[in-house]
């Protein structure tokens, strides 16, 4: 489709590839102001513990040291839904949690402070499995969370918000059934993402009432509204810096600006907390943990007649927005399975592991790919092939939906069937695919299975942006957008949007810097939005711009304004391209034009991912070798293919298909600590072990923005995991129902070990 237009559709280099790759790119940790000071965290060496005594006269007494807190005189700032983390606690829940906060001269020296605090502490019972720490007389975490049952729903994103599934008749639906099926699937020993990056902020006040904060963050104003409401409603600027790499878990960052904002406080001086990334394995936000008791009902024709089970949520510790991504999860569970009759209850559950937050997913990918094993036994009893009933079930025209907000919506997007065949045509899925519990290929000892997952969101559209194009007599534009940068050029495809409104070189347009001071409002860049939902705001500026220039040339050039177009600087009368005037001629040069655009929430849209997984499994030891990869989407127009793939590539990785083969969380449950927390321990695939990946990117317009496209990055890794557990499942005839699938338990369902 990009051969219509200048740029969009188009690989062009990103406007910040230049700084990156020469090493001029500022990160927070190339970040010092002027007085700046160290902060660092005393964390607990125990999962559940309350402090009898913490003595800091050493510590304050220690030279360089400039502020010492604790939770006798840390703000009562409180995060989370409801409020229940404060900055600083006398109980700590998890191995990790912060016990002391020191902030000083140097980083030696605050590391040094940290030993000279004397804690006394109390030990408390601590409880990691989800379903034993919501039974009657299981260790408390949390005094404003009775039971450690979260209260369902959050009123910020609706006074319905989607607490629970509930519709039709679910006997109803299992009466009109041909098979039905119950099982158990768990998806919960999942790891930190673990971005090249760890989070990072600096904060510094610069009176009572006005807190700056620079993070590297995944979205700058998201920083800004979850810290506003917490710190008091202090007038708060965020400034994002180049973020390096976040896979959804930069987007809070609550604690660490909590922590810098609290010392920059006590000391009176701007104060950087910057993780280890000994810190970043052991205390920041990990993926929700999601298990499924679930009852499926179907037709022999796959039509599916009622679903039914419990849902069992892990957020560890605490939880920034588990409420939310529930809501989320429920809602795309609609997408993947169209059912009439539905009753699906979630228990949001707190445990004495390290925090849950936002991850790349969002709810969804906890929901779906524990959910997916559970729908693969239905199938199989019918005898259904999967991506035949994917194609029968997915979320399609004239169908709908209710969303995070409890509000139905009609659904008015694209038929994902095509991309769905091309997927399975590129795969070679009709020669590969043998049956249930049948491998492909057999070869001595190792086996090769095939598998496949689907995955959607209809967050493409969700909540609000605004944005600002001005234009300068020099025939050059900036958008003002507050979007930041943590890896997949959003910001790059913001300035081709308003270049191709704006018919303008791609160097003659640039973006402002992610600042909450400058920009207009954005909600940040999460669930696939930036597209359809930053893009719009910024298409509307561009083109409220171009029209007020066009406006200002027309009685220069002595014809309407319809009558005009603009390139490359030049304005020109369509019928006579040679009647033309330069932009300054038309604006003076004593003038700037700036249009303006916003965007308003609309949750009628959704994507699509499919992926085609192959898999050899070694029965004799048990390990799986992910071979090839095949992803496919329908994403409408492109608006840069380079960067499209880089997206469908993330779906490998811990935020996505390596969480089924090898990477977890390993936890010691004796003693609460992460056993794996390391760059040697922790498994994960270096770019030598990189699969056979393929993608498909089919381009069907969609009715979203002039350039009818829609984003598609959130969802990438979602339907890996599901994919590959078939695929293992398919590979050595039977079933695992836990990620990730390893040696281990791999020959304990071959009845090896």
């Amino acid at each position: 489709m990009g051969g219509e237009y200048r740029h969009i559709g188009k690989a062009t280099p990103r406007k910040d590839a230049r700084a990156i790759v020469t090493g001029k790119a500022e990160y927070i940790d190339d970040m010092k102001l002027s007085g700046m000071l160290y902060g660092k965290v005393l964390r607990s060496p125990y999962p559940h513990a309350r402090i009898k005594n913490i003595d800091t006269a050493k510590a304050e007494a220690y030279p360089g040291v400039k502020a010492v807190l604790t939770y006798k005189n840390a703000p009562g700032w409180m995060a989370g839904v409801p409020y229940h983390r404060p900055v600083l606690d006398s109980t700590v829940r998890f191995v990790g949690d912060a016990v002391a906060l020191v902030a000083a001269e140097t980083e030696e020296t605050a590391d040094e402070a940290l030993e000279l605090l004397e804690v006394e502490y109390e030990q408390l019972p601590a409880v990691y499995d989800m379903e034993e720490a919501a039974r009657p007389g299981a260790p408390q975490l949390h005094e404003r969370i009775p039971g450690n049952v979260f209260p369902r729903g959050f009123r910020s994103i609706g006074e319905k918000a989607l607490q629970e599934l509930v519709m039709g008749d679910v006997e109803k639906g299992f009466s009109e059934a041909d098979i039905i099926e119950e099982a158990t699937c768990a998806y919960e020993n999942i790891p930190n993402p673990l971005p090249p990056e760890p989070p990072g902020v600096i904060a510094t006040w610069e009176d009572p009432e006005h807190l700056t904060l620079y993070t590297a963050s995944q979205s700058a104003p998201m920083n800004r509204n979850f810290a506003q409401p917490a710190l008091g409603l202090v007038d708060i600027r965020v400034i994002g810096m180049q973020c390096g790499g976040s896979y959804g878990t930069k987007n809070a960052n609550f604690i660490p600006m909590a922590h810098a904002a609290a010392l920059a406080k006590a000391a009176g001086r701007p104060v950087k907390v910057y993780f280890s990334k000994e810190e970043h394995f052991n205390a920041y936000t990990l993926r929700l943990g999601s298990r499924i008791h679930a009852r499926i009902g179907i037709k022999k024709d796959g039509t599916v007649t009622a679903l039914q089970g419990e849902w069992f949520v892990d957020t560890g510790a605490v939880s920034e927005m588990a409420q939310v991504q529930v809501a989320v999860g429920l809602g795309e569970t609609q997408l993947l399975i169209r059912c009439p009759n539905w009753n699906m209850q979630p228990t949001l559950v707190c445990t004495n592991r390290s925090p849950s937050g936002v991850v790349r997913g969002f709810g969804g990918q906890e929901l779906n790919c524990a959910l997916l094993p559970l729908i693969t036994v239905v199938m199989e009893k019918a005898d259904l092939d999967p991506v035949d009933f994917f194609k029968k079930n997915y979320m399609a025209p004239g169908a709908g939906f209710y969303w995070r907000d409890g509000i139905w919506r009609d659904y008015r997007g694209i038929d994902f069937s095509k991309a769905i065949d091309k997927g399975a045509e590129v795969f070679g899925w009709k020669d590969k695919w043998k049956g249930w519990n049948k491998p492909t290929v057999v070869n001595g000892a190792k086996r090769i299975g095939v598998g496949v997952g689907l995955h959607g969101n209809a967050d493409i559209g969700e909540d609000e942006s605004e944005a600002n194009v001005k234009l300068s007599p020099d025939a050059r534009a900036v958008v003002y957008s507050c979007v930041s940068e943590s890896g997949m050029g959003e910001r790059s495809a913001l300035c081709k949007m308003a270049a191709e409104v704006l018919n303008l070189p791609l160097d003659r347009v640039n973006i402002t810097p992610a600042d909450t001071l400058v920009n207009p409002f954005e909600f940040g860049l999460v669930g696939s939005r930036g597209t359809y939902a930053v893009g719009s705001a910024v298409i509307e500026a561009a083109e409220d711009a171009r029209r007020q220039l066009l406006e200002l040339a027309a009685p220069v050039l002595g014809v309407k304004p319809e009558e005009l177009d603009t390139k490359d600087g030049a304005i020109f009368a369509k019928n006579n391209p040679q009647k033309k005037i330069a932009w300054y001629k038309a604006m003076g040069i004593a003038r700037t034009i700036t249009g303006q655009g916003r965007f308003e929430t609309d949750f009628s849209l959704c994507n699509c991912m499919i992926i085609f997984a192959e898999v050899e499994v070694d029965t004799e030891t048990g390990k799986a070798e992910l071979l090839r990869v095949v992803a496919s989407t329908d994403c409408g127009q492109i608006i840069d293919p380079l960067v499209l793939e880089g997206q469908l590539h993330g779906s490998l990785g811990s935020a996505g298909i390596d969480t089924a083969i090898f990477e977890e969380t390993v936890l010691d449950k004796d003693t609460g600590h992460i056993m794996n927390c390391n760059m040697i321990d922790y498994k994960w695939r270096t770019f030598a072990d990189l699969p056979k990946f393929e993608s498909i990117m089919l381009e069907t317009p969609v009715e979203s923005h002039r350039f009818k496209a829609i984003g598609v990055g959130e969802i990438a890794p979602a339907p890996g995991p599901g994919a590959v557990l078939m695929a293992i499942n398919n590979a050595i005839g039977k079933r695992i129902m836990t990620y990730p699938a390893t040696p281990d338990k791999i020959l304990k369902a071959l009845g090896r070990i």
